[in-house]
């Protein structure tokens, strides 16, 4: 559905993000980026959205793209159903405006993402505004979808509302999914395959519970992790912990006062 081939980019020259990165996104998978900050995580999904040209390699796209930022700050007062809407523009004329059928798809995927209350309530003051936005990429009826960290802003139990969300819609929806984290829980979680941008433009690529590895994790971010398993009932979960050393005995108390 989409391919990256031998991409490769860099802002100062000589300095690469990253390079001689190839992979594929296929129908019903989920794949994350994890990288530390500076990796080049954002850049790579602006080059597989089309709006950054690579210095190297190729994108090639069988597919409509529907991508979700992380934020988006509207100008003015639109509602949750006007955001929405924003994603048909594509079956729109220059100067047409949104008719009935494609209000009935923006309020469906409303419904989907399970805002169907919210509606017609003012975008800029909704706690869910990340869903928002997803439900106008899936109203764009895109085959490919490219969600920049999409938990970032979230609580716990929005974090697991969001991250099902998604892998269900990988699965129902038969989408192609590409998200940035910097949760390897997440990446556990959902993901199929997992993409590690580590740093001088070295990646480490394939099944994210092989790539996602205590080794591999503690070469990308330069800190001790340990992966364990937690069993509830008839669930499993894998978790990171990141070992900071704070936990040790003796170490400093905050100050009184």
């Amino acid at each position: 559905m989409i391919r990256i081939d031998n991409a490769g980019h860099w802002f100062r020259p000589n300095h690469w993000l990253f390079r001689d990165l190839s992979f594929a996104l296929v129908p019903s998978e989920v794949t994350a980026i994890l990288g530390p900050n500076g990796a080049g995580k954002t850049t790579l999904l602006r080059a597989v959205c089309g709006t950054l040209a690579l210095r190297e390699g190729a994108v090639s796209a069988a597919a409509q793209i529907g991508y979700v930022p992380q934020a988006l700050h509207a100008d003015h007062a639109y509602s949750a159903i006007d955001m929405v809407l924003l994603g048909r523009s594509r079956y729109l004329g220059r100067f047409n405006s949104p008719g009935r059928k494609d209000k009935v798809r923006a309020r469906e995927c409303l419904h989907e993402v399970g805002l169907s209350a919210i509606a017609d309530q003012r975008y800029d003051r909704l706690s869910g505004g990340q869903l928002v936005l997803l439900a106008r990429a899936l109203a764009s009826d895109c085959r490919i979808l490219v969600l920049d960290e999409p938990a970032s802003a979230l609580d716990l139990a929005n974090q697991g509302i969001v991250l099902r969300l998604i892998q269900h819609l990988a699965r129902s929806r038969e989408l192609a999914v590409l998200l940035t984290t910097h949760h390897p829980d997440h990446a556990l979680g959902i993901a199929d395959k997992t993409l590690l941008m580590l740093h001088d433009a070295v990646h480490l690529y394939g099944p994210a519970g092989s790539v996602l590895t205590e080794e591999n994790l503690a070469r990308m971010y330069g800190v001790p992790v340990r992966r364990v398993e937690i069993h509830s009932g008839d669930e499993t979960v894998a978790a990171i912990v990141p070992l900071h050393g704070l936990g040790r005995s003796g170490s400093a108390s905050p100050a009184n006062g």
